[in-house]
């Protein structure tokens, strides 16, 4: 895996200075000899946790594509190219690809206004997955360190940036095969999967007191509601800088 997709970094350099340049067509970024799609399948094939790919668009498959300026050939592009989404372990963890009505939300228009303001600009990293108590998975694109084309985990305990040290193929992997359980330690009441089961793509939990905090450490405890995904991550970033996080 990590040898088939070690050119991650080669895919930032694609987005950034086709970002810098002119943007390269849909048939430029669709790579029909290699595509990366034949092996994320087997991937999900094998998979040892539950995964749903979510139905496609044609048509929004190719403007996510486009905006995003990423080749079919890389993981990344494959997902967005080939899913709608997916979701793993009954949508605990929702990847982003091309949208679907289930999980209304690219990858492209959910990062555009975060990680930058108009499509063609050089993203500092990019929003690719998140989960449903409102941690966010972000691919370095230079923001969040020197480990260009690495994952970061948006940790809702406690607000920091927490590099896995993945790459994207590889967070694949940790999304299908790892111990959610072991990741997620501490962070999954009883009951969970049924009520996460029912969320849709574009909610997540919001818990009270906050998870960071030492009251709210037992998220058992915790009184919980359903909020617009988009409303929890604005609040981790105001969060972060009441706290003195951001500089």
């Amino acid at each position: 895996m990590t040898l088939r997709f070690s050119l991650i970094t080669f895919l930032f350099l694609t987005f950034t200075i086709t970002a810098q340049n002119k943007m390269k067509s849909v048939e430029e970024l669709i790579d029909k000899k290699d595509p990366g799609w034949v092996i994320v399948e087997d991937w999900i094939k094998t998979a040892k946790n539950k995964v749903e790919v979510l139905p496609v668009d044609a048509s929004k498959a190719k403007e996510t594509l486009y905006n995003t300026q990423v080749t079919t050939r890389s993981s990344l592009g494959a997902v967005i190219f080939m899913t709608g989404g997916i979701l793993v372990d009954d949508g605990w963890i929702r990847i982003l690809g091309s949208g679907n009505s289930k999980f209304n939300r690219t990858l492209s228009d959910w990062n555009k206004g975060k990680t930058f303001k108009e499509f063609g600009e050089t993203p500092s990293f990019v929003l690719i997955a998140d989960d449903a108590i409102g941690g966010f998975y972000l691919l370095n694109g230079g923001g969040l360190g020197t480990d260009l084309g690495k994952v970061y985990y948006f940790s809702p305990d406690n607000l920091e940036y927490e590099p896995l040290d993945i790459t994207y193929s590889e967070f694949l992997g940790f999304c299908f095969s790892n111990d959610l359980d072991k990741f997620y330690e501490g962070n999954r009441w009883n009951g969970w999967r049924q009520e996460v089961s029912k969320l849709k793509g574009d909610e997540v939990f919001n818990f009270y007191p906050f998870l960071w905090t030492a009251e709210g450490s037992d998220i058992s405890k915790n009184s919980r509601k359903i909020i617009p995904v988009q409303e929890q991550y604005s609040l981790n970033i105001d969060l972060r800088k009441q706290l003195g996080f951001e500089q």
